[in-house]
């Protein structure tokens, strides 16, 4: 049974409200991987123009921009440019990675790349990563227990970097999911039937319904599908909005 346009209720106007604040409130997250984004696309075409191929060196240009919305931007912990596989020279992947710590300092992410000894030298598989690349859109990925980077909770929000029309990796923030849930849980309580939100794969990235816990799955509605249309519509007695502007789903069961 696919999604079907949601017919008008006396509650549409608060649903759409409060699709609309979680959406800004993400917005405001894209904005700085937007920024990153444009920062790396720059980069890579100065780089370009000169004849050469990037190295990991060049991306050391990025750090300032990268530090700065790490202060400046409260709902972020960990920002940066992640390469596709053979985009750089000198190495087969890299993450050009800088994250907020405990104290409030600005440090680098560093991890052993090497195939032949990390779990984490094929990170293309990740949501955060393959979602960007092969919808050419953003994404929310998560949440997921982030051994990578944090080893908290978090939800990654990306978008791909292009150079010359093809894919070079992903410009990516990570957000707590305490941060977020903090931030969105006040606006699902507002609801008159109990709602969570989950991203293009159906999981759940915040709940205020006990039934469906943060980082479980909703199945049956095909969220890509409602995400593209930017629509309402209905699944069973579910009741389905998309956050404006965002790749979240308002679920009210």
């Amino acid at each position: 049974m696919g999604v079907r346009p949601g017919l008008a209720t006396l509650d549409t106007e608060t649903e759409t409200w409060v699709a609309a604040q979680v959406g800004a409130a993400l917005e405001a997250v894209f904005e700085t991987v937007a920024a990153t984004r444009a920062d790396t696309e720059a980069l890579l075409h100065r780089v370009a123009a000169q004849g050469r191929r990037p190295a990991s060196a060049d991306l050391a240009a990025l750090r300032p921009g990268l530090h700065l919305h790490l202060t400046r931007e409260e709902l972020v912990s960990g920002v940066g440019f992640v390469a596709a596989p053979g985009l750089l020279a000198d190495v087969p992947a890299w993450l050009e990675w800088w994250q907020s710590g405990t104290d409030g300092d600005v440090r680098p992410l560093l991890l052993d790349l090497d195939p032949g000894q990390s779990a984490y030298s094929d990170y293309t598989h990740w949501d955060w990563f393959a979602l960007p690349r092969d919808t050419g859109r953003r994404a929310v990925a998560g949440p997921y227990v982030d051994y990578l980077c944090s080893d908290e909770y978090s939800l990654t929000l990306s978008e791909p970097v292009l150079v010359q029309g093809r894919f070079a990796g992903v410009a990516a923030a990570d957000v707590y999911l305490r941060h977020f849930e903090a931030a969105v849980l006040p606006l699902l309580r507002r609801l008159p039937r109990p709602a969570h939100l989950v991203n293009a794969r159906g999981r759940v990235a915040a709940s205020a319904d006990a039934a469906h816990l943060a980082g479980s799955l909703t199945k049956g509605p095909d969220f890509a599908e409602l995400l593209g249309t930017a629509r309402p519509g209905t699944y069973d007695d579910l009741r389905l909005v998309p956050c404006r502007g965002v790749p979240l789903v308002l679920v009210l069961v």
